[in-house]
């Protein structure tokens, strides 16, 4: 048995949206079911339903940026109740007894952690994501939306919120140390308000000055567009941090340049083509680069009360189901400020 609810679906790749309908499970004892009220939309949705990452099956419900309101639970569930407010990330179930599970890394399962859309779960279930009404979620895969937060706001927080916290907080991030976010669109913007809330000094590395006064805006020291190539020299080994949000179309090693000693770059970016740095970028100082996806499930309910300790939320424009297609092309131009946030009850 199941529950055919009201979703947003491509049937192939690079094809318009449609208005259909997907099938939810039957509640089992472990799990949520939550009424959608906003789904972000994520460069990595833009990938998937576009073909661009390899391996996608269609047709494709994207979304793993979700907040909704919890309608029914199962039997054994103690965590959530109805009505609470919650909110959904990148994975919808994992084995739960590997030692990346329960180190609360599910992200890195042994067994292969479960994608909210685009994937198959362990019962051979097709996944589908967050650009629909209603979806059903193994309760530990569901956190708290904290109180008083803006829920369209919030909700890109359910990735890019955890995608920046988490490297920003195992490298260090806080009183002291330089971070600098290469990048500010739907994540770098994200980054930078995280970051300063930690306490960081915080510099923005964008190519053009266009978003300078946004940038101090949201808690950047400093602003460097580096257009002007100067900023290499001038800014040479001043950096403990650097979070890369773009991961394509720039140079990585004038920028690993930017790092001191024992600098970390974190690559944030998933991009179709591959990421060149040479061995000189790293030897000297003993600089690294390293990748960073996500955060666990305990880590990502910390992020969440963190953001809203710190006020923190995305900046955001809300839009209808009749206009992911519009904004998909705005994404990829970079003409969102700075995320956008899909209004489900436009499904209805």
């Amino acid at each position: 048995m199941s529950t055919t609810v009201s979703a947003l679906s491509v049937p192939q790749a690079s094809a318009s949206f449609e208005r259909t309908t997907v099938d939810r499970r039957d509640l089992r004892p472990n799990d949520v079911r939550i009424d959608i009220r906003f789904a972000g939309i994520c460069h990595s949705d833009i990938h998937q339903v576009r073909g661009e990452w390899g391996g996608e099956t269609f047709p494709m419900v994207p979304g793993h940026e979700i907040i909704g309101t919890v309608a029914e639970v199962g039997s054994e569930v103690t965590e959530h109740a109805v009505g609470d407010t919650v909110g959904v990330g990148c994975f919808v179930d994992s084995c739960l007894e590997c030692e990346a599970c329960k180190d609360g890394e599910e992200q890195y399962c042994t067994k292969g952690v479960v994608q909210t859309y685009n994937d198959e779960g362990y019962d051979g279930e097709k996944t589908f994501g967050g650009y629909s009404t209603q979806v059903v979620v193994r309760d530990h895969f569901v956190v708290r939306v904290p109180e008083g937060m803006d829920l369209a706001a919030a909700t890109p927080l359910l990735c890019a919120g955890i995608t920046t916290f988490h490297p920003l907080k195992e490298h260090g991030a806080g009183p002291g140390k330089r971070v600098g976010v290469i990048g500010m669109g739907g994540l770098g913007h994200v980054a930078v308000k995280i970051a300063a809330a930690m306490g960081a000094d915080v510099a923005v590395l964008s190519r053009t000055d266009a978003k300078a006064d946004d940038g101090k805006a949201f808690g950047a020291s400093e602003y460097f567009a580096t257009e002007d190539e100067s900023v290499f020299t001038e800014q040479a080994g001043s950096f403990d941090i650097l979070l890369n949000t773009v991961g394509s179309g720039i140079d990585l090693d004038a920028f690993m340049g930017l790092l001191g000693r024992g600098g970390v770059m974190a690559n944030l970016g998933a991009p179709s083509d591959n990421l060149e740095v040479s061995a000189f970028s790293l030897l000297p100082n003993r600089r690294s680069i390293a990748g960073s996806m996500v955060g666990g499930l305990p880590e990502t309910q910390e992020m969440m009360d963190f953001c809203a300790e710190h006020g923190i939320t995305a900046t955001v424009e809300v839009i209808s189901a009749d206009q992911v297609d519009e904004y998909y092309d705005k994404v990829v131009s970079g003409d969102v400020r700075y995320r956008a946030v899909i209004d489900t009850a436009s499904l209805s």
